[in-house]
């Protein structure tokens, strides 16, 4: 059986992930934020910077000796065998537009896997955390996905459809009968966000190619312990970049093999 993950450092790392969402704040909405373009096209703001650059001097005092991956700066080896994963802003996109769904995401993954994950939504002073072993909490409360069973009854939420693969979002769509009026409702409440609405019961399934690891770390743990499942497309469990599926795990494999073949 795989070790729990510490509470202590659970906790640790909800702290700091609240405090850096909060940070964030300072720079929401301003309409003379200046955003920039990294090299692969996506925007970048000083707030990403901010938030990130903060997680990583508090990670550095508290845990000198483990390893920091992050969006915004390069990688910091550590000898600990224990590496934090950020993500300053996940849903930068919606950020800079003023929309409030935007997260603040870290993650702890060691020698036993992915042992940590925390979620903060903070326009909406919103959470959710889990560790492993530990089950996943919603705001300081348990939460857990949903009971759908039926996948033409579920809500599927996804980033947005332009990243699909061709043929993937015919092959989900088509399983809507438009005489009964049954089918997945898709919406775009992505990013980290859609990811906590899975968790905590209020969509079934969260579709999301293209992520890199910061963007999936804490949700390869968030996932799990709230009792779904979360694999890449091809059915990996890697903590890696790909294309990511979670489910509340009743309508995982129907839908996993609707997005790679049907």
């Amino acid at each position: 059986m795989t070790e729990s993950a510490d509470t202590e450092l659970l906790n640790d790392a909800v702290e700091l992930t609240r405090e850096a969402g909060q940070l964030t704040l300072r720079w929401f909405s301003d309409h003379e934020l200046s955003v920039l373009r990294k090299d692969d096209g996506s925007p970048v703001t000083e707030a990403d910077k901010a938030a990130e650059a903060f997680l990583r001097e508090a990670l550095a005092k508290r845990f000198p000796d483990d390893a920091v991956i992050g969006e915004e700066y390069p990688e910091e080896q550590g000898t600990s065998g224990r590496t934090w994963v950020i993500d300053p802003i996940d849903g930068t996109r919606s950020f800079v537009r003023g929309v409030p769904l935007y997260t603040t995401l870290l993650a702890v993954i060691d020698q036993h896997g992915p042992a940590i994950g925390v979620g903060a939504v903070p326009p909406l002073d919103e959470a959710v955390w889990a560790g492993r072993g530990l089950g996943c909490y919603h705001n300081g409360r348990r939460c857990q996905v949903s009971a759908q069973t039926e996948l033409s009854r579920s809500y599927l939420s996804t980033s947005g459809t332009e990243w699909w693969p061709e043929g993937a979002f015919e092959r989900v769509r088509q399983t809507h009968n438009r005489e009964s009026r049954t089918g997945p409702r898709l919406r775009t409440w992505g990013d980290g966000y859609g990811y906590v609405l899975v968790s905590t019961g209020r969509v079934d399934a969260m579709i999301d190619p293209g992520l890199n690891l910061w963007d999936i770390a804490p949700m390869l743990v968030i996932i799990p312990e709230a009792g779904g499942r979360i694999t890449q497309w091809n059915g990996s469990t890697t903590p890696s970049a790909g294309d990511w599926l979670a489910t509340n795990g009743a309508i995982h494999d129907e839908l996993r093999t609707l997005l790679n073949n049907g």
